[in-house]
């Protein structure tokens, strides 16, 4: 099932540093997957559940080019990608195969799947570009996923850059990366979010008039009060 609109809508507002932040308060220190970087400059900041993707290691018998056309292959998977939906593949850090290339990012891009995170790599870049498909990854390598990975499930727990990825997670990307919301926390982060951001934005103009970091960031009471007293003439 698709996340609720409003659910998109407001934490498209809020950034994946603001979340680490919120979250690191709850005790969830690792959720910023490692080696996911934004293709190319100016992305948007994308909201979406994780629809997981899996690769293990190559092994000869199975990491083939006949493996593509097999009924358990990121083709497959591919069509199995509901709209909105970010997918998040599972590259075991492997620099030296890309995952996906060109035909497979445009039949994603055409399926309405919002983006592609790995901590993988790619291939065909100025094709992948040329799709207008958002990913984050690690790089780019010429050599197709079999020369490195073996593709052998979709929908299962991944671990992406190091981080723990259930299918129906969120996932929030922008320009610093890909950050994991576990399910069960997307409520409290919800409510606390649009919060943090509105107090982060009015202390950066406490910062620009000229007014000290101590006391201000962390604030104490007194500046508490005046945050308070300005959340209040802003209706």
């Amino acid at each position: 099932m698709a996340l609720d609109p409003k659910v998109v809508e407001t934490l498209k507002g809020v950034s994946t540093a603001t979340l680490t932040t919120i979250l690191l308060k709850k005790g969830l220190r690792n959720v910023w997957m490692r080696g996911t970087r934004p293709i190319r400059a100016g992305q948007p900041r994308l909201v979406g559940e994780a629809f997981t993707l899996r690769f293990v290691p190559a092994r000869e018998d199975l990491a083939t080019p006949a493996s593509w056309a097999s009924p358990i292959s990121t083709r497959a998977a591919i069509e199995a990608m509901p709209e909105g939906c970010i997918a998040v593949a599972d590259a075991m850090g492997v620099t030296d195969a890309g995952i996906f290339g060109d035909i497979l990012c445009a039949r994603m891009a055409k399926r309405n799947v919002a983006g592609l995170v790995t901590d993988g790599v790619m291939r065909d870049a100025a094709g992948v570009l040329g799709t207008g498909l958002p990913v984050w990854c690690d790089g780019i390598a010429a050599p197709p996923s079999v020369a490195g990975l073996t593709f052998v499930a979709w929908q299962e727990p991944i671990a992406c850059g190091g981080v723990a990825v259930f299918p129906g997670d969120v996932v929030v990307v922008d320009d610093d990366g890909a950050v994991l919301i576990p399910i069960a926390f997307l409520d409290q982060i919800l409510a606390e979010a649009p919060e943090q951001e509105r107090m982060e934005g009015w202390i950066m103009t406490e910062v620009d008039r000229g007014v000290p970091l101590p006391g201000l960031y962390p604030m104490n009471a007194e500046t508490k009060e005046r945050y308070e007293g300005w959340k209040a003439s802003q209706g």
